[in-house]
């Protein structure tokens, strides 16, 4: 058989993801601050799109807002939109001619001689230097960034430096130092390794750094938690000898071994229960109190409240919903305009079609995120009438199911969104948990109300009856949950619980 090039039909079935797809597909995994911010750039990419205000509601004031040609009486009032007519006069620019400006001044913040310069590549070696010493006027460094930017740990402590009565060697050797400092506040490097490095004496590395470890926040440039601790209560005049000796046997602390801890330093309960206060006073991590990023609250989704009738009412949070509308009549008058031009007309068909698409995904989004929310509400009713002791397991497949949509679609929904209930904000994923068998043959059990009885237990415990995991397996046995050992001791490290025998130690100790 000869192999030589042919012609063939096939016919074939295939999933193609349109870009309107993946456009609804987006919006349906967006938290309600990134859905805001990106309707907001599709505000300003399309022409067609405007936002929709209530009624009684202002427009946003503009720059080149002329009252006098849109409102002849020279009232406020809002003008009937179908009173605007686009004429000669007021038509769309289609060239520079009809500007009052040409292309390269549209943007007003870069200057033609600058664009000049990138082309050609001719940058400047001492603009480069001034611009990694951080002096110059960066565009990510200006003025305005500095005023709204929180103040780093080592730009603090530099302006402290600077302040200080160091001469300009020292200074030389503790602006290193500032750069070895973590964001915890500890130094990283050794300071036999700083000595060599820069080829100085120990007796001078560590005159320095018992001057830098009087700045402030107090407890920085440690190098350990023992030697952070003790700068901090220090400071609080509490650093005695018993604390000192205290110090040097944390790890004794952190094993709950208070028997012996007490023997080394020679105290009794009430002694080291007075140092366990001081030491809980003072700040482990005084770095991080310095270019903390501010966390944004969370803004629910989804409000379930409950009804009259024993029922749950699911609203979806009105404030957090972009609203945007298609501006029809402003395209029918700009496509009489624009229909000699195929290149503006093929222009405003996008954009109309991209509006439309856009207003359509909105609200279908909307709808499945109130759609899942009202499944989830029924079978979590329990865990909102009694708590979480009542929260059934869920997986994303049973909500699919009943709503008849994709597990996909229902992560997608569940992520990053958020319902007010009464029992706090929690987010929609809390409500997915594993299931526990159940030891009587009956309904399994959640996950998650097995970590919350776990917890009970752990917290009714008497001192003289500490419950080992086994202990905690039986009880949960008898109460019908089939679970083994380890996963007991799992749940119990992910709520941070000591183990038995820290747990006995400390309660004996304080007795």
């Amino acid at each position: 058989m000869a192999l030589k090039p042919r012609l063939e039909m096939r016919q074939a079935q295939g999933l193609v993801m349109t870009p309107q797809l993946q456009q609804a597909i987006k919006l349906l995994q967006l938290s309600n601050l990134e859905l805001t911010e990106y309707v907001e750039q599709e505000l300003e990419r399309n022409p067609l799109l405007e936002e929709a205000r209530e009624e009684g509601e202002p427009e946003r004031a503009s720059d080149d807002y002329e009252p006098d040609e849109i409102t002849p009486d020279n009232d406020w009032d809002t003008p009937d939109p179908a009173s605007l007519t686009l004429s000669e006069d007021n038509a769309l620019p289609t060239n520079n001619s009809d500007l009052d400006t040409d292309y390269d001044n549209v943007y007003a913040d870069e200057a033609v001689a600058d664009k000049t310069a990138s082309a050609e590549g001719q940058q400047s070696s001492d603009w480069h230097q001034v611009k990694s010493a951080g002096g110059g006027f960066d565009g990510e460094d200006d003025f305005e960034s500095r005023l709204t930017r929180e103040q780093s740990l080592q730009e603090y402590l530099s302006e402290q430096l600077n302040m200080s009565a160091l001469n300009a060697r020292e200074r030389f050797i503790g602006a290193y130092l500032i750069d070895q400092v973590n964001e915890a506040g500890y130094l990283q490097e050794s300071l036999e390794d700083t000595a060599e490095r820069l080829g100085i004496d120990m007796e001078e590395a560590e005159t320095v750094l018992k001057v830098l470890q009087t700045f402030e926040p107090t407890g920085v440039f440690a190098r350990n938690l023992a030697e952070c601790l003790s700068l901090q209560l220090a400071e609080k005049d509490r650093l005695d000898p018993i604390m000192q000796s205290f110090l040097e046997n944390l790890e004794l602390f952190a094993k709950r071994d208070f028997a012996q801890l007490m023997k080394v330093c020679g105290i009794d309960k009430d002694d080291i229960q007075c140092l366990i206060d001081d030491i809980k006073s003072c700040d482990p991590k005084p770095g991080h109190a310095f270019g903390d990023t501010p966390s944004s609250p969370v803004i629910p989704d989804v409000f379930i409240r409950q009804k009259s009738d024993g029922g749950w009412a699911i609203e979806l949070n009105a404030e957090t919903l972009p609203r945007v509308l298609v501006n029809t009549q402003y395209y029918n008058e700009v496509s009489k305009a624009a229909s000699a031009d195929e290149k503006s007309k093929t222009y405003l068909s996008e954009c109309f079609n991209d509006a439309n698409w856009l207003v359509k995904s909105l609200d279908q989004r909307a709808r499945t995120i109130l759609k899942v929310a009202s499944e989830i509400v029924r079978q979590q009713d329990g865990f909102l009438m009694y708590g979480v002791s009542h929260l059934k397991p869920l997986n994303l497949k049973t909500v699919a199911d009943a709503i008849s949509m994709h597990e996909s679609t229902v992560s997608r929904v569940t992520s990053n969104k958020y319902a007010a209930t009464p029992r706090g904000i929690f987010e929609l994923k809390y409500f997915f948990t594993s299931s526990i068998a159940s030891s009587s043959g009956g309904e399994a059990h959640s996950a998650e109300a097995v970590r919350h009885r776990i917890k009970e237990l752990i917290d009714a415990e008497a001192p003289n009856a500490v419950l080992s995991d086994d202990a905690i397996v039986d009880i949960l046995k008898s109460e019908g949950m089939d679970i083994a050992r380890r996963t007991v001791a799992k749940y119990r490290e992910a709520l941070r619980i000591p183990s038995s025998v820290q747990r006995r130690r400390e309660k004996k100790a304080f007795a």
